[in-house]
């Protein structure tokens, strides 16, 4: 009967770099069941850093990105001999435990992710990280601007006021209210990073009698994400 299981010999390309895009599955709904704080739950991002921590060292990433519900893996090493199948139900299986395992409640239904690969050359790396970043600053402006409209009118009215908006003008409402998106933290607009750091150690080597610089790395969660850029990019060590 194996030779039903038409999809098992899928595969990544050979030599190739990869990104894992996951997706929470109906959270629109989750967050109602959980009572999220609108329009940013801090506990929920508290869940989120954690799993892509999760992630980061299970598989190796390189770099790990994530707003909202979303969360994209980069890896230049590939698990599971590049198999399609394998990848999409282990990693999204995978984040479904570690969120369940980090959230600290009973859930009335069980949070899935779902997952998909793209496959990546080094110079599309910085377009791709940068298309998910501008996508979590509409995310931001279109939370404030829904949430702000919702604490004034219904939530039919609430959606018809913004519905066809563009961001700047959704920006200019929230400002002219006294909302100024530029004072809000960071992360909700430029969203969550996980990446390796080094630190500088000086230890004492006795057999020298002298002291020795080392530098040990450790993963670092960056909840202060410039703009991604090249330099940054480079700097971190997610592209050459």
């Amino acid at each position: 009967m194996k030779e039903f299981e038409v999809y098992s010999s899928l595969k990544v390309p050979k030599n190739s770099k990869i990104i894992i895009r996951l997706d929470g599955r109906s959270f629109h709904k989750l967050a109602r069941d959980l009572n999220l704080v609108k329009p940013y739950d801090d506990n929920f991002y508290k869940v989120m850093a954690e799993v892509c921590k999760d992630l980061f060292n299970e598989f190796s990433a390189r770099f790990v990105y994530t707003f909202s519900d979303e969360i994209s893996l980069l890896l230049d090493n590939v698990p599971f001999e590049g198999r399609v199948e394998k990848i999409n139900s282990v990693v999204a299986s995978f984040t479904a435990s570690s969120f369940v395992m980090h959230y600290d409640t009973d859930f009335s239904k069980p949070p899935a992710f779902d997952s998909r690969i793209i496959p990546i050359s080094d110079d599309d790396v910085l377009k791709y990280f940068k298309w998910r970043q501008d996508e979590s600053w509409r995310n931001c402006v279109n939370s404030h601007g829904i949430s702000y409209l919702k604490s004034k009118y219904s939530n039919n009215e609430a959606n018809d006021k913004i519905n066809g908006l563009k961001l700047n003008e959704i920006h200019e409402l929230l400002f002219q209210n006294g909302i100024n998106l530029n004072d809000i933290e960071t992360y909700k607009k430029r969203g969550i990073g996980i990446y390796r750091k080094y630190k500088r150690v000086v230890g004492f080597n006795k057999k020298e009698n002298r002291d020795q610089v080392s530098y040990r790395s450790y993963v670092h969660t960056d909840w202060e994400l410039p703009k991604f850029s090249e330099d940054f990019l480079k700097e971190i060590g997610v592209i050459k």
